[in-house]
């Protein structure tokens, strides 16, 4: 039988990759969106679903549940960016980014685990980020919700071994998707002190994005994983200096990491 795939946030970018490409290898995928209206010519179907919203997670896992009679993986990709000055990005946005990129994910996976363990049988891959690995200026909020659900990972990978429930993240790195244009920025206030660095660090960030690879790469990642026995705790997916960053951040004193950052973003 067809493995059963839940994609949070399927309709575009990353999610919308690794959909078409699972559906061309014969596996029965439904998408999530907010609206979904608007995607009436996907090659799968895409659900009702807000990550922030627990009822309409519950109802998108049991409609899959009831039409299919199982749910094989879930891929965790719904997520936002946020970039701006710590200092001026307003507590209800870095609380938002959070609601969606950490407490969104558990709640899903919280609403999937009930059926894995009764299958005893599932997977759960997070799309997290390479920039969850290291705390990056006017990114720092991303960095640090992308990096809660590496390590809560850790520890459900740990409380579900019992149940032959496989959890592991995939972080990648910058992908040619539409998330610059999704993500909140802190506006550049002309009276901020922050004005030059963090609109350069803008600028830099949006050309990464626009050059970035091609996300069939992370769709074939992900099959791959799929078809691991054992699947390791975490994986990156992405050019090979952003991956070897974090090699670098691994070896290196701690300030001299930090002045190869300062140094790539010119700061």
């Amino acid at each position: 039988m067809s493995k059963v795939v839940l994609i949070t946030g399927g309709s575009s970018g990353i999610g919308k990759s690794i959909g078409e490409f699972l559906s061309n290898k014969g596996y029965i995928v439904y998408g999530t969106s907010r609206h979904p209206e608007n995607y009436k010519d996907s090659k799968f179907p895409i659900l009702p679903l807000d990550v922030k919203d627990l009822s309409s997670i519950k109802s998108a896992v049991n409609t899959i549940i009831d039409k299919e009679g199982k749910l094989d993986v879930l891929i965790n990709n719904a997520g936002v960016g946020i970039t701006g000055p710590i200092e001026e990005i307003p507590e209800d946005e870095i609380k938002a980014n959070f609601e969606t990129n950490f407490f969104g994910p558990i709640n899903v996976i919280k609403s999937v685990l009930p059926q894995m363990r009764k299958q005893h049988d599932g997977l759960i891959i997070n799309i997290t980020s390479i920039a969850g690995y290291m705390g990056l200026p006017y990114r720092g909020i991303y960095s640090a919700s992308k990096a809660a659900l590496e390590l809560v990972t850790e520890a459900f990978r740990m409380e579900l071994k019992d149940f032959n429930i496989k959890m592991t993240n995939v972080a990648p790195g910058d992908f040619a998707t539409n998330i610059a244009a999704g993500r909140y920025h802190a506006p550049l206030l002309k009276d901020s002190p922050y004005k030059i660095p963090y609109g350069n660090t803008l600028d830099l960030m949006n050309s990464h994005v626009d050059s970035g690879s091609n996300p069939d790469m992370m769709a074939k990642a992900v099959f791959k994983i799929i078809h691991t026995k054992k699947p390791k705790i975490h994986y990156k997916v992405g050019a090979f200096m952003q991956k070897f960053s974090i090699v670098l951040k691994r070896i290196l004193p701690s300030k001299m990491y930090e002045k190869l950052l300062l140094n790539h973003y010119k700061l």
